[in-house]
């Protein structure tokens, strides 16, 4: 997790899903040994839409090739929703309650500019199915609630695994990047499986007006549970205060970096 070293780009822009942009995405192991990686498509009218793409070679540890399913998009914004405004599906968890695959998407909703959270279940990634109500509705005026996330934590170390995560006693962590303000929120809440809905066990502490990751110039962040170390690894975005000239002087911009530890998120809240 230290040290790195740059390989060929995985996917580019090339077809009209997606020819305006490959954006945010997840990837998800499926106990066949399938790699599966959804992710946003900018179309060439900058329309959302999620797509499928599929690791080539699953036996390849740096996963370097994929395939991009024929069936493209495979998910489109709901009626009501800015085509613009939906975006960054999340690794998929399995339910079951009916053998279906869950994955969460955010959005905002126009009428009082409010950030929130939809569910899909699906069987082969393929084929999807809202399923009915928001996950979470923001307060009024948070906005688009980009690349969402949620996991669980607490319940004992394998509980932040979405796989392990059915104790009384886990909580989960909601978390999106805000659209408006570029800064990375997080709330802790339950999740109600059955009824598709997380709730914030404080609800002066609401997703998008509280808690953040990082203080500093954070965002756009997505993570990923280490079933080795038995950690979540979260990764963000830090943008830089250099000039574009400076930026175009040295060949790059920005910087990814990550947290590790997540227990330091429940120590900072209840402290």
């Amino acid at each position: 997790m230290v040290h790195w070293r740059h390989l060929p780009l995985a996917m580019v822009p090339e077809h009209w899903y997606d020819i305006e942009g490959v954006l945010t995405g997840s990837i998800t192991v499926l106990p066949d040994g399938r790699v599966i990686l959804l992710y946003t498509g900018n179309t060439e009218t900058f329309a959302q839409v999620t797509c499928l793409a599929e690791a080539a070679d699953p036996s390849d540890p740096l996963l370097r090739e994929w395939v991009k399913h024929p069936a493209n998009p495979v998910v489109y914004p709901p009626p009501g929703i800015g085509m613009k405004d939906y975006r960054d599906p999340t690794t998929a968890w399995f339910d079951n309650s009916d053998n279906t695959w869950r994955i969460i998407i955010g959005s905002k909703n126009d009428t009082d500019h409010s950030g929130i959270v939809f569910t899909y279940k699906t069987k082969d990634f393929v084929s999807y199915e809202l399923i009915p109500g928001y996950l979470y509705r923001g307060p009024a005026g948070t906005g688009m609630y980009e690349c969402i996330d949620m996991f669980a934590v607490g319940g004992g170390r394998k509980a932040s695994d979405m796989y392990n995560s059915t104790a009384k006693d886990v909580l989960y962590v909601l978390k999106e990047s805000s659209d408006d303000d570029r800064r990375d929120y997080y709330a802790l809440g339950r999740f109600d499986a059955a009824a598709n809905t997380w709730t914030p066990i404080d609800t002066e502490r609401e997703l998008g007006v509280a808690l953040r990751y990082d203080y500093g110039r954070y965002d756009a962040s997505k993570s990923f549970y280490d079933p080795v170390k038995e950690r979540r690894i979260v990764w963000g975005y830090v943008v830089e205060t250099d000039s574009w000239s400076a930026d175009a002087a040295k060949g790059w911009a920005n910087l990814q970096v990550t947290i590790i530890d997540m227990a330091v998120l429940l120590y900072s809240y209840h402290r």
